[in-house]
């Protein structure tokens, strides 16, 4: 599903962001991605939904190379990728319903298709009975679970995560991760960039932990050394 065969990216001025990174995480997973600040994660995350190309190695996700697609196919690649921010990037002067139905009125689907999904996707976060009000009524936890609400509501196979309880208490933090889960019961492949280890450990779930933009471990790769 998200495949990296020694992937780098240098950015102007010389700086690395990521090094020979190679990894695979199957249809279905949900994988945490940790690391010191500045580890690479952002970049990790910004390469698989082609904000960034890699300058060596390949990346590829739901079988596309990415180095191979051009500027009018990437809409479409992106399509497949849902993104939860850490600052949620609401638009403030639309409802939660329209901020979540976005993605679908882009895509040219029609008026009572996007109100079924748009109203389904805001029923699994809990928050159908907000779908009127304005982002900036609601509650931290409550504008987090509207952009989850935003990335899940095109079906997309992957969704990626980046510090998605940066901002939120521990309890709101276990609220949001219980979501993640729901969504990866049904068959989405999640990678979850974070730095809340106490909460990822106790998940039981792999982890990538980046260090100076290499990956220094894969607690999936320990498990089946251990075996």
């Amino acid at each position: 599903m998200i495949q990296f065969e020694n992937v780098g990216k240098r950015y102007p001025g010389g700086h690395e962001g990521v090094r020979n990174l190679s990894f695979h995480i199957e249809p279905g997973e949900m994988v945490f991605l940790t690391g010191h600040s500045g580890a690479g994660k952002s970049t990790l995350l910004k390469l698989v939904l082609l904000l960034e190309r890699c300058t060596r190695g390949q990346v590829r996700v739901n079988g596309r190379n990415l180095a191979r697609l051009r500027p009018r196919q990437i809409p479409y690649h992106r399509r497949d990728v849902g993104m939860v921010f850490q600052n949620h990037r609401l638009l403030s002067d639309r409802t939660v319903f329209d901020n979540v139905a976005l993605s679908l009125v882009v895509r040219g689907l029609g008026r009572q298709e996007i109100g079924r999904r748009v109203r389904a996707a805001l029923d699994k976060v809990g928050l159908l009975e907000l779908e009127r009000s304005y982002p900036l009524t609601l509650s931290g936890g409550e504008q987090q679970r509207v952009g989850i609400a935003r990335a899940v509501v095109s079906r997309p196979p992957v969704v990626l995560a980046d510090e998605p309880t940066g901002n939120l208490d521990p309890e709101l933090s276990r609220e949001v991760m219980a979501l993640f889960e729901q969504f990866n019961q049904v068959g989405v492949t999640l990678l979850i960039a974070t730095h809340d280890l106490d909460l990822i450990s106790r998940m039981g779930r792999r982890i990538l932990t980046l260090q100076n933009g290499n990956l220094d471990r894969d607690s999936a790769a320990l498990v089946r050394d251990a075996d």
